[in-house]
């Protein structure tokens, strides 16, 4: 499974609610957590690999000798949220490009695990920001898209890069 980098289409075209809960669903969960790992991120959503599904990974430590951190959370809602604040993030699919973006800070998501049983959980900080920034995947918003305008204007050099590289031909 291979994390797609800007300017990929795929990357804005947004996802679909999961109607399966089965084996291919739990071994795609675990691919994601594997390319995570790979390129040594701290979460990844469906999207980033051409899999359009509501689906999404993360381990706030980027450790894989951490597996109890792990979390994968299908069909993500975010129903409360409060607080805000900036913070410098990147993205796997954006690789040398970081910005301060601005989220809230604590947020309640009700979600299905991989056996479509539903949940409903509080984050905050870090792990609130990471599932933030994987949730806008699922919708096609990238996290260049919540830039403030003079740190737009700061990447616009490595954008252009990526583009050069990684643009169609």
């Amino acid at each position: 499974m291979q994390v797609l980098v800007y300017p990929n289409p795929l990357l804005r075209r947004g996802s679909v609610d999961v109607t399966r809960f089965d084996e291919t669903l739990a071994a795609t969960a675990r691919e994601l957590l594997a390319a995570m790992y790979e390129e040594r991120g701290v979460g990844l959503a469906a999207p980033q690999t051409g899999i359009h599904l509501n689906l999404l990974v993360l381990n706030p430590t980027g450790d894989r000798a951490h597996p109890e951190e792990e979390k994968v959370l299908v069909n993500p809602k975010i129903v409360r949220q409060k607080g805000r604040a900036f913070a410098e993030e990147g993205c796997l699919s954006f690789p040398g490009i970081y910005g301060e973006v601005e989220r809230a800070t604590e947020i309640v998501v009700r979600y299905a695990d991989l056996q479509g049983a539903e949940h409903e959980a509080t984050y905050h900080d870090f792990l609130a920001r990471i599932v933030q920034h994987e949730m806008d995947h699922l919708r096609g918003v990238l996290f260049i898209d919540r830039l403030s305008p003079a740190d737009k204007v700061r990447i616009r050099p490595r954008l252009a890069e990526l583009e050069r590289r990684f643009g169609a031909a």
